[in-house]
């Protein structure tokens, strides 16, 4: 094993977890969230819904396929859902110092100090993931070698601020015009998108599109408390008044559940992995989903226009909506899942669906 710096996680309980550092060695505070995929970290780490998160990975072996090289496709990172790391630190039970994988360049630990992120290694991720479902989220910090961190929630301040796209972008040069407002983009949802002979234009979160022409408006995933995003939310209620469709993904899927009038709340852990089971609501069919979000819509609360689209099996809450009768719909999980599961992929190919026929 090489030279290690002790480290700790501290939650705002006063529980202390021990490990050791192996990414940069500085300290960081934020809102302490698990997940429970058994693979891909590259695609997770750099997941702008994580912003502002030490993310606690509940699978045991972390690292041993390395990190892929940063390689671009149609304008994107192929092998990661955007160009940074968001996550504030990682916790893992064990780290594989060694790695081996065909398309490997580096090591987690090499990448996670080349992007300025703290990590530790040799937690009892178990006990501490107990810790987490007993009392829900909390913030914590990871401290390394003794140093200091102030407390942090992220939840207060606008993260969807922080990684949304600064100017308007383009991608791609098919019929169909989409309009992408961009809270956290996920890279493999515009792929997901380019796949229709579409025209996407990426927007930053705040952008005003009423006076643009486009075929189908999209909202993407993205972190924190959506009633922070209230210029999306206003922008989002004209469009809604229109006959054109309407995706939203994550918190996509939160901000049109505010601008139809309902409320969202914010979940006691969140749903963080790759295999929650959903049902759609009409049809009773379920689908296995991939899943990162803290808040939720609460579907109780919808008004007549708009129904359930996808409910949680686990625990019932919302995962999208539905207008009773316009091409408008939205998920709370992600069926552009890079590293899957992919049962709800079809829901692109419904979206563009709903887009020919409202220009036919």
């Amino acid at each position: 094993m090489q030279k290690t710096v002790d480290a700790s996680l501290v939650l705002e309980n006063g529980r202390e977890f021990k490990g050791w550092s192996f990414g940069y060695q500085e300290p960081v505070a934020g809102e302490v969230v698990f997940n429970t995929a058994m693979t891909g970290y590259p695609e997770s780490l750099t997941d702008p819904s994580y912003r502002g998160q030490i993310l606690v990975a509940t699978y045991p072996l972390i690292g041993n396929y390395g990190v892929p090289a940063a390689e671009e496709e149609e304008g994107l990172l192929k092998h990661f859902e955007s160009e940074r790391i968001h996550v504030t630190g990682l916790v893992i039970s064990d780290y594989s110092f060694d790695y081996s994988h065909w398309n490997a360049e580096r090591s987690l630990g090499r990448w996670l100090k080349d992007h300025h992120v703290p990590a530790i290694f040799g937690v009892d991720t178990r006990a501490l993931t107990k810790e987490l479902r007993e009392r829900g989220s909390m913030l914590g910090k990871i401290v390394v070698d003794g140093g200091h961190a102030d407390w942090y929630d992220p939840n207060s301040v606008n993260l969807v601020d922080q990684v949304s796209v600064a100017e308007k972008k383009v991608y791609g040069d098919g019929r169909h015009r989409i309009m992408l407002v961009d809270c956290g983009v996920k890279y493999n949802i515009i792929r997901s998108l380019l796949r229709y002979d579409t025209t996407v234009v990426r927007v930053p979160w705040d952008y005003d599109y009423s006076g643009e022409a486009y075929d189908g408006l999209f909202l993407t995933n993205g972190p924190g408390d959506p009633a922070l995003c209230k210029p999306a939310i206003r922008h989002l209620g004209g469009a809604m008044e229109e006959d054109k469709p309407i995706f939203g993904i994550c918190l996509g899927s939160q901000l049109l559940g505010i601008a139809s009038g309902a409320a969202t709340y914010k979940l006691k852990y969140g749903h963080r992995s790759h295999n929650q089971p959903v049902v759609e609501h009409e049809s009773n069919r379920c689908f296995i989903t991939s899943q990162n979000h803290g808040f939720a819509v609460d579907h109780h609360r919808l008004s007549g226009d708009y129904l359930p689209y996808f409910i949680n099996l686990n625990d019932q809450t919302c995962e999208g909506i539905r207008h009773r009768s316009k091409p408008i719909f939205s998920t709370q999980f992600h069926p552009e899942a890079s590293g899957g599961p992919t049962d709800t992929s079809f829901l692109f190919e419904r979206f563009i669906d709903e887009i020919e026929k409202s220009k036919s």
